[in-house]
């Protein structure tokens, strides 16, 4: 077997179409757009390279086959106990020995760049996409989720790497009655006048990407090394959400005007794109408006839930949770609601996944490999 680095349009492509023939009798597998994953590694898309570097690799067997595929990279600002390195976008066979054979390159490759470990498989990126391996709930993935066949996880775990953390995620039917404790504290805050909840509107997005800043910045400041986001990133990600914006499943919660939480949810882009297999040109835009005017989407997705720290834990979530409950239940426009990945590490959000009756549908796996064997394993701390 042998490596080959990826560096014309001919390897990308290759890339690319690696894993179809692995998925070709698994009808939960759904093929990323190519878009999606070929801006991973475009220097003028990803902001990643301006603080570190990517290679990724295909593997042949000795007839010429594409047996996997790999990415690693490095991240300055992926700040851990010790230098960390990052794989991404694993694809093989069933073979421990090509896996064991595509883990060494990795490693070597981020050795000579001076890492002491390496976490996989995550995204040369944030961790809303491509972050983790598929342990458990094979069904079909959520845009932008990693999938893979169950092997992978003994491919991982016979070479050496262990969890670092789960990702776990919640779901529910949509026709699951909310709980009693939370039609109580809906009930109180919709007694007071000081509160006031409201779903987003389209033609007002500017504001609500100032409301999700405000409510953004003061409820992860003290997490992930004091990560704020601007107003002006708040603006493109709200604009880049536009066109699949549902307007009454995303809600705010506000205390005299001013906002408290917000509960940020859109369709399930992969059900539209199950259906272009990785193409998204003109016909398959136009397919997609089709799709989406006539309602084929049947999950919708929580794609960020945050409460200020001098709400938290006062009941103000439920409030905008069973207001949003009043649209979705009634119309059954959707029939499945399923959260993004909660680490397990996180415990308060987890709690929040149990209030809303939600179960665990699915659960992935950040892996992490220490080069320094001697070294005493630790898993991702606790947030408080």
């Amino acid at each position: 077997m042998k490596k080959i680095i990826v560096n014309n349009d001919t390897l990308a492509k290759a890339f690319l179409e690696m894993p179809l023939s692995i998925y070709k009798n698994d009808k939960c597998y759904i093929r990323p757009l190519n878009k999606d994953v070929e801006e991973v590694f475009d220097p003028s898309k990803n902001k990643f390279f301006k603080q570190g570097n990517c290679e990724r690799w295909l593997f042949q067997d000795n007839a010429g086959n594409n047996i996997g595929r790999l990415a690693v990279f490095v991240n300055k600002k992926y700040i851990n106990d010790q230098p960390t390195g990052g794989i991404g976008f694993y694809e093989s066979v069933n073979d421990q020995t090509l896996a064991n054979y595509m883990f060494d390159e990795a490693k070597a490759w981020l050795v000579a760049r001076d890492m002491e470990a390496m976490d996989g498989p995550i995204n040369f990126g944030e961790r809303d996409r491509w972050w983790g391996l598929l342990v458990n709930g094979f069904e079909e993935p959520l845009y932008c989720m990693n999938y893979n066949p169950p092997y992978y996880q003994q491919l991982f775990e016979s070479y050496g790497f262990k969890v670092y953390f789960n990702q776990l995620c919640f779901g529910m039917d949509v026709t699951t009655p909310l709980s009693d404790k939370m039609n109580r504290w809906h009930d109180h805050y919709e007694k007071d006048p000081d509160f006031s909840v409201e779903h987003i509107k389209k033609n007002n997005l500017d504001k609500y990407a100032q409301d999700f800043s405000t409510i953004y910045n003061k409820a992860w400041a003290k997490h992930g090394g004091g990560k704020t986001i601007e107003l002006k990133q708040a603006k493109l990600i709200f604009a880049k959400m536009k066109p699949v914006i549902d307007e009454k499943i995303t809600w705010f919660v506000y205390y005299k005007n001013e906002p408290i939480a917000m509960w940020v949810n859109i369709p399930d882009l992969n059900q539209y794109f199950k259906h272009f297999n990785g193409n998204f040109g003109l016909l398959q835009k136009l397919h997609f408006l089709y799709l989406k005017l006539t309602g084929a989407c049947k999950r919708f997705v929580g794609v960020v839930y945050g409460v200020v720290p001098e709400w938290q834990g006062k009941g103000t979530d439920a409030y905008m949770i069973v207001e949003c409950g009043k649209v979705v239940q009634t119309t059954l426009r959707y029939q499945k609601y399923e959260m993004q990945w909660i680490g397990d590490f996180n415990p308060k959000m987890v709690n929040l996944a149990a209030n809303l009756e939600a179960s665990e549908v699915r659960r992935l796996s950040t892996y992490r490999y220490l080069f320094n064997r001697e070294l005493e394993f630790k898993r991702h701390p606790t947030l408080s």
